[in-house]
C-alpha cells in the first residue's frame, strides 16, 4: 500500500522544517544571551519544552523506521541473489563431476595405476 500524495508531502515539509530549526541550532542563529536566559526563566522552560519536543519527534522517526525495518517484508538483496545462483550452479556443476566421475568408473575395465606409482 503506497501513501497519498499528501501525507508524503506533509512528511516532507515537517521533516523540512525540522532540518531547517535544527540548522539554525548549530548555527547559533537563534541563541539566547545567559544573561536572558538566566534572568527569564520562562526562556528556560520554553527552551527545555523545544528541545524536548524535537527528542520526542526524533524518537519517532527511528521507532517508525526500527519497526518497518523488522516488520516489513524483505527479499533478498541482489548480492545475495547473485550468491544463491552461484550456489546453484556449483551444485550443478557438482552433480555433472559426480556424475561423470561415476561413468568413468563404470567404463573402466582394469585396475587403475595410483597417481604418481611407476609406468
Amino acid at each position: 500500500m503506497r501513501p497519498s500524495r499528501a501525507v508524503i508531502v506533509f512528511w516532507s515539509a515537517l521533516i523540512t522544517i525540522l532540518l531547517l530549526i535544527e540548522l539554525a541550532e548549530i548555527t547559533r542563529s537563534y541563541t539566547l544571551p545567559i544573561q536572558t536566559a538566566l534572568g527569564d526563566p520562562l526562556a528556560v522552560v520554553i527552551a527545555l519544552l523545544f528541545t524536548s519536543l524535537l527528542a520526542l519527534v526524533g524518537a519517532i522517526f527511528i521507532g517508525i523506521w526500527v519497526s518497518h525495518r523488522l516488520w516489513s517484508p524483505s527479499t533478498f538483496t541482489p548480492f545475495e541473489e547473485e550468491m544463491l545462483r552461484m550456489r546453484a550452479e556449483v551444485r550443478d556443476l557438482k552433480k555433472a563431476f559426480e556424475a561423470r566421475e561415476a561413468a568413468d568408473r563404470r567404463g573402466s575395465t582394469g585396475p587403475t595405476r595410483p597417481p604418481g606409482g611407476p609406468r
